[in-house]
């Protein structure tokens, strides 16, 4: 049980007190009225002794009293009615609720913490009123009256017959059978005469004269003359009299309650009742005086007014109104601190000289009574022990004993004279000698089978038996039981049953005896009464939680039966706060299911209640969590809280709107769209497929975008990127960098991707769903700022606002609504959240498994009309920030600013569209395509630049492409190629022509990923579009490649806050395999060429078809190939075949050989040379081939030459090295690049297509491979790891000996045939003349050493047989590209083969002491044949 204000002795010897009855005149009832109190009421507060009184026993011993209150009442002879008195209780149990403010007790019982209320002062309210409004019993005498006090006002003209009249009175009621009620202790009565003196009017002399008159007539110990009313009423006095009156009174009127108020009793009681005591008696004084005690106050009168009204507002405002009234009305206005002590006084002095000696000697009268009657000892004091130390009578149960529940004694039976003794000894705190009588009665009692009279008899013995000081005897708790079990069963008396509980109760809690106090509590409850039951039930739920161990699920199970109780006995408060407390333990535990009861419980309860706040709350809990219960409970929930949040809304339709609990919304998931919806594809036409929200976030693919924007940029500002450059971000998301205000466009739209999941099982239907936005307008190019503009209705004109009228959710569902914004001002836009009316749809209940929302097209939704207008707020948190200490050490988050969008001024908006792009080519076609360009704004765009990471895939054409026209056969054929027809006779011959980078787009220090898109004019003026040809070129790997584009530009008026502007398109091309080409170069033996230079080579070109024949292409014809270079050029094919072009079949290869010579030097135009196979030449230096040729040699040369930059202290090391190093690898260079073009034949749905194409081979070094396409080199075996340090300083790059031996071409010149004759001259001379070429640009020192090797012995055989004449070694210098040449004679003894090329030739440059000279290579064996003659 809850702690209690008294003890529990307090408690038990407060619940039975003397009871005195009040017999008051009309005079002496309109003295006390002054003050709004009746004589009874007046008393009240000083009913209670403040000092001990003593008083002897039977046996005249010393009987001390302690702390010994008595009851005052009026007298009234018609009983309480039982439903006057269920209403009395309910009333004291509904107007006592918890204080405000009051500060709950945590309680800690293993993982819960608790807030309780330590104290019920609800049920000690209840529990006082009811032992008070108890009617009195026959079978018990504790509320009968032991004396009666007789008031008359001394101002009243015979005073003395007043008295006669009023004894005469009460001598009526107490004796003659016409009033039953109410009961009396003895028949000789004590009457105590009062004489009331008003001392503001009355004369006291007289009041003295009457007082010394009483005085004679009824001695001094039975009257008293008690003065009051010491001063006029006057509020408006200063003097602050204390009302100790309040507290004891409570009004009889029972105000309009709470329309939540739904029990049994909403009435309005009679407006001439004014006061009801908590002792229930009454405080009435009519006109008559025989009419004074007619009316009990707990009779129910008829209703005069009956609340049927549901309106909370009215009823809660009346309530509060009534309250106040009630508590404005003083007591004791006349009353001095003076009077106060004498009211105290005469109290004491009526308990001290009447009412304590008259028990005394009554005691005395029944003890000598019943030992005359029993024929027992002198003293039935005496001899209690002899009664109790003989044999026992063995008691019966109670199913042995028959009902005899209707049995009544005579008032003058023996047993009643027990029980009557024993009841006096009680009330005056004689505990012992109480308990004797009590347990003999008992015994009386049980043996005649009186079973009303034996409960009776064994619930006060148990209590006796407790209250006895020293505890002599443990408190017999059987006792308790067998009475309440007779109260109940037998008698089928529930208020005595009650009282013996609530006795029984609070004795077990003081024990500590927790567990048997919550089962006597359970035990009681029943159906007959929820109150009753609700506060046992309460009680025992606090039993459990203040046990040792706290049994916490006990004390919320119990709190929830008792709420329950609460709430069908109309107690809505009580029933709410136990739910409340109840929930602290199911919360947040995994009870899903109790939790939902319990919320749609106190949702319930606190909307009865017009608390409509928690009522929401509580709803809006159901929802929220992950609820397992079954769609149709689901669909009640909602529907109940949507019917509380309409009338929530409705009491306050201005005020702001409230936030909406679901559907749940996934804030970070929500993405910002800004710009218009793509385009589709219009027939041959491809929109660029730009950004949209239905692609997927990729980071790679995202920081492309950002490096190719940058590197634009980077151009645009020649090289460096301006500080405030913000790329574009065209959808912001979780994944985007949001650090910064994103930046959208006037008259733009703004595109909000909401995500929405719906966490039940029954479908949402949201209505007139929009964005709720802030703006401050704001001019960008002015200083001074707007003010902010909220949502409104009228606000279209500066955001123009997107709704969707229908938006269904299907149960457990997640969806997306896309919402937009139209800005039609500049300035700052903040999105705040969404606003939409939250409903369901007609029966969306699932029924047999089917979910009829399964299929519902939107439009045909049927909404059940239960609908609210609420909000909810998008709240993005943005990344945590993780970069300093401090950050990294605490928790912080960045700013994400999405949803704050800044509206600029107008920008140009440009559209691409793509005609006749291809989605399929082969590896190295040209295929020729239209782009248009769109510009559908109100303003002119210029700058227009396209970037791409792969710039070898397309071209616009170069600065030649527009002046050229194509040739008519180039027409015919749809050829993307410029050609010209060829001469025949100079098939094979190379055909020159020139062209520079510069007219390409790549002149120095330009970025080739960079392209201009050559717009007429330079502009685009709005609403206007142009065409331009694009030729694209497959890549050379097969596979699918994604080639991205980013358009960039800019408007002619400059901006403050955005610069440019940026299209995106993705192509994705798959490439399937053509031909690959392999190529070498080798220096020509011959030393002159046949127009007389000095310096040629061969190329030789492998080509082979890797195509298979699935991709429909029949057969390859090479038709050209060409060169360009600045220093090299094919000059003619040196095949043999002569077919005009080569086939190749799928698998099939060929081989090509070529001369190449030196052309003229030219430092910036390239020279093309152009070897035809067929009919028509392609000029290789005009669009497109030209185009892809140079876009190819710089993505090699990027290829070949990112490496990292080297370090400071290698540079200096190299220096000295760089210039002698280059120009020995100028050797072998060649710097020259083959085009082989091609035409592929496909048989596609029977047609016949003709495809072009061309392949890039560069080669750089002579004798070296160069392919088309480097292959795909296999990955190497897993090896052990080795680590190692690398050298601080580097050693210097050192010419490599292959290189230093290309220095020098040697070539030796002799007859391939000499004869001799022999026989006539032995020695055979033969001229010889070596011709030394100096291959490199610098002066080179050369030594020739025609000394044969002697360390092979094969060299011997082989050149043993001839030798050379005259000099033997040379030494010469040869200056850049010089050709030396050397006369030598070799000595022949006899016929045969000789090889000539033996001559060791050594070089080193002049100018490079450190260098040693190095061999040059030999060239081929040079063979001569001796003939004799």
């Amino acid at each position: 049980m809850a702690q209690c204000v008294q003890s529990v002795q307090e408690f038990i010897q407060d619940s039975f007190v003397p009871l005195v009855a009040a017999l008051c005149s009309e005079e002496a009832e309109k003295l006390t009225r002054k003050n709004n109190l009746s004589f009874a009421e007046l008393v009240k507060p000083f009913c209670r002794l403040t000092s001990e009184v003593h008083m002897r026993d039977p046996n005249n011993q010393l009987h001390i009293i302690k702390n010994l209150k008595i009851a005052v009442n009026n007298i009234v002879t018609r009983p309480p009615q039982p439903g006057a008195i269920r209403k009395l209780l309910s009333d004291v149990v509904f107007f006592t609720q918890p204080a405000e403010g009051l500060v709950a007790n945590v309680i800690t019982a293993g993982d819960y913490d608790l807030n309780i209320s330590a104290t019920t002062p609800w049920f000690e309210s209840y529990r006082e009123c009811f032992l008070q409004s108890m009617p009195a019993s026959d079978h018990e005498f504790l509320n009968h009256y032991v004396a009666c006090m007789l008031v008359v006002s001394s101002s009243e003209p015979e005073p003395v017959e007043q008295f006669l009249k009023l004894s005469q009175e009460q001598h009526r009621i107490q004796h003659s059978n016409e009033y039953l009620y109410p009961k009396w202790f003895i028949p000789n009565t004590l009457k105590y005469y009062v004489l009331l003196h008003d001392v503001s009017t009355g004369e006291e002399q007289r009041a003295d004269s009457i007082y010394e008159e009483m005085k004679q007539r009824y001695g001094t110990q039975g009257c008293y003359l008690l003065k009051i009313n010491s001063r006029v009423s006057n509020r408006g006095t200063d003097e602050q009299i204390p009302d100790p009156w309040s507290q004891y009174l409570q009004k009889n009127t029972i105000q309009n309650q709470d329309c939540c108020e739904d029990g049994p009793y909403t009435v309005i009681s009679n407006k001439s009742t004014d006061h009801l005591i908590p002792d229930g008696l009454d405080s009435e004084i009519k006109d008559g005086l025989s009419n004074n005690f007619k009316t009990h106050p707990l009779q129910l009168d008829l209703p005069s007014a009956s609340l049927d009204s549901t309106d909370c507002t009215k009823a809660a405002a009346s309530l509060q109104d009534s309250k106040k009234s009630n508590s404005g009305t003083p007591h004791g206005a006349c009353l001095t601190l003076t009077d106060h002590d004498r009211i105290r006084q005469f109290i004491q002095e009526f308990t001290f000289r009447g009412l304590l000696p008259h028990i005394e000697k009554t005691i005395r009268q029944l003890n000598d009574q019943l030992i005359s009657r029993k024929g027992l000892s002198r003293s039935l004091f005496s001899a209690t022990k002899k009664w109790f130390s003989g044999s026992k009578v063995p008691e019966k149960s109670i199913n042995e004993l028959k009902n005899t529940s209707g049995l009544l004694y005579p008032p003058e039976a023996p047993e009643l004279q027990i029980r009557k003794m024993a009841d006096l000894c009680f009330l005056v705190q004689h505990y012992e000698l109480a308990y004797s009588c009590y347990h003999t009665a008992k015994k009386d009692f049980l043996n005649d089978q009186a079973m009303l009279y034996a409960a009776g008899a064994l619930e006060m013995a148990a209590v006796s038996a407790f209250l006895q000081p020293g505890a002599p005897r443990p408190y017999p708790a059987h006792y308790m039981e067998t009475a309440i079990q007779t109260y109940r069963d037998i008698c089928k008396n529930m208020v005595l049953a009650e009282r013996c509980v609530l006795l029984s109760a609070e004795i077990l809690k003081s024990q500590s005896k927790y567990s048997e106090a919550a089962a006597l509590l359970i035990r009681l409850t029943s159906e007959d009464s929820d109150l009753r039951s609700a506060l046992l039930l309460e009680q025992a739920a606090h039993c459990f939680i203040n046990m040792k161990s706290p049994m916490v699920r006990k004390f919320a199970f119990h709190m929830i039966l008792a709420g329950h109780r609460f709430s069908k006995a109309g107690q809505k408060r009580h029933a709410l706060r136990c739910y409340c407390q109840a929930m602290q333990v199911y919360k947040g535990k995994g009870w899903s299911l109790a939790e939902d009861h319990i919320n749609f419980t106190i949702g319930r309860q606190s909307y009865t209640l017009c608390q409509l706040d928690n009522a929401v709350s509580a709803f809006r809990h159901i929802l929220i969590n992950d609820s397992k219960q079954p769609p149709a409970q689901q669909g009640a929930f909602l529907r109940e809280y949507l019917y509380v949040y309409k009338n929530v809304t409705q009491l306050s339709p201005d005020g702001p709107l409230p936030q909406l609990p679901l559907p749940y919304i996934n804030s970070s998931a929500t993405r910002v769209f800004f710009g218009h919806d793509r385009r589709p594809a219009e027939g041959e036409k491809q929109a660029a497929t730009h950004v949209s929200l239905d692609q997927e976030y990729d980071s790679e693919s995202s920081q492309q975008w950002k490096e190719l924007e940058e590197q634009v940029v980077s151009v645009v500002n020649k090289g460096t990127i301006p500080s405030n450059f913000q790329p574009t971000q065209f959808c912001l998301s979780r994944y985007s960098d949001n650090s910064r205000f994103p930046l959208a466009v006037i008259e733009e739209p703004i595109t909000v991707e909401v995500s929405f999941r719906n966490p039940l099982k029954v479908p949402l239907l949201l209505t007139d769903l929009s964005l709720l936005w802030k703006f401050q307008p704001k001019d960008f190019n002015a200083k001074h700022g707007g003010e902010t503009k909220e949502l409104g209705a009228c606000n279209d004109d500066m955001i123009g606002t997107e709704a969707i009228a229908e938006f269904l959710i299907n149960s457990e569902e997640t969806k997306v609504a896309r919402l937009k914004l139209f800005p039609h001002q500049t300035g700052e836009l903040h999105i705040l959240g969404v606003v939409y009316n939250l409903g369901t749809v007609q029966g969306a209940v699932t029924l047999d498994g089917i979910d009829p929302s399964v299929g519902l097209q939107t439009g045909k939704f049927v909404a059940n009309g239960l609908s609210v207008r609420g909000r909810q707020d998008l709240e993005i948190q943005g990344p945590r920030l993780n970069n300093t200490k401090e950050e990294k050490t605490s928790i912080k988050y960045g700013p994400d600013r999405r949803l704050d969008p800044i509206i600029t001024e107008e920008m140009p908006l440009l559209e691409v569209f793509f005609i006749n792009f291809p989605t399929g080519l082969l590896c190295g076609e040209i295929r020729k395509a239209y782009v248009e360009f769109v510009n559908v704004s109100k303003c002119p765009l210029t700058a227009l630049k396209v970037v791409s990471k792969h710039p070898e895939f397309f071209t616009f054409g170069g600065n030649t492409a527009v002046l050229t026209p194509l040739s008519p056969s180039a027409s015919e054929n749809c050829s993307a190629y410029k050609t010209v027809v060829t001469d025949p006779t100079s098939v094979r011959t190379a055909l020159l022509s020139s062209a520079s980078s510069l007219d390409f787009g790549l002149g120095t220090g330009a970025q080739p990923e960079v392209i201009n898109v050559p717009l007429p004019d330079a502009v685009l003026l709005p609403g206007a579009s142009v065409q331009l040809p694009m030729w694209l070129r497959g890549p050379d790997e097969e596979g699918v490649h994604e080639i991205n584009f980013l358009f960039y530009y800019e408007s002619i008026k400059r901006h403050s806050k955005m610069c440019h502007r940026v299209l995106r398109h993705t192509a994705v091309i798959c490439t399937s395999r053509s031909l690959h080409i392999r190529a070498t170069v080798c220096r020509s033996n011959a030393l002159e060429d046949e127009e007389g230079r000095g310096d040629n080579m061969l190329v030789f070109v492998d080509v082979e078809n890797i195509n298979t024949s699935e991709t429909g292409v029949k057969e390859f014809h090479i038709v050209q190939v060409s060169s360009n270079s600045k220093h090299w050029r094919l000059q003619k094919s040196v095949n043999v075949s002569e077919d005009k072009d080569t086939k190749l079949a799928s698998r099939e290869r060929a081989k090509l050989c070529f001369k190449a010579v030196r052309c003229k030097n030219s430092e910036e135009n390239y020279t093309f040379a152009d070897i035809v196979f067929g009919n028509e030449q392609i000029i290789s230096s005009a669009s497109p081939c030209a185009d892809f040729f140079f876009q190819s040699l710089f993505s090699e040369f990027k290829r070949t030459h990112v490496q990292s930059p080297p370090h400071a202290s290698q540079r200096a090391a190299k220096q000295s090295f760089d210039e002698t190093v280059r120009l020995i690898q100028r050797c072998n260079e060649v710097d020259l690049n083959v085009v082989v073009l091609w035409k592929a034949y496909v048989v596609e749905d029977n047609k016949q297509l003709i495809l072009e194409g061309q392949h890039h081979v560069a080669l750089n070094t002579v004798g070296k491979e160069a392919l088309s396409f480097p292959q795909k080199q296999e990955l190497p075996e897993m090896v052990l790891l080795k680590f190692f340090r690398p050298e601080s300083t580097p050693a210097p790059a050192r010419p490599t000996p292959e290189q230093l031996s290309n220095l020098i071409k040697t070539s030796l010149h002799y007859p391939e045939s000499f004869n001799h004759s022999f026989h006539q001259k032995s020695l055979c001379l033969v001229p010889v003349t070596l011709l030394l070429s100096n291959c490199s640009q610098a002066v080179v020192d050369v030594m020739i050493d025609l000394r044969h090797k002697t360390t092979s012995p094969e060299a011997l055989e082989i050149h043993g047989s001839f030798t050379w004449l005259g000099q033997t070694q040379y030494r010469l210098q040869l200056k850049s590209q010089e050709v030396y040449s050397l006369q030598l004679k070799a000595c022949f003894v006899h016929t045969g083969v000789y090889n000539l090329g033996t001559p060791r030739v050594f070089a080193k440059l002049a100018d490079q002491a450190t260098l040693f000279e190095t061999s040059q290579q030999n060239s081929m064996p040079a063979l001569i044949i001796i003939n004799n003659i």
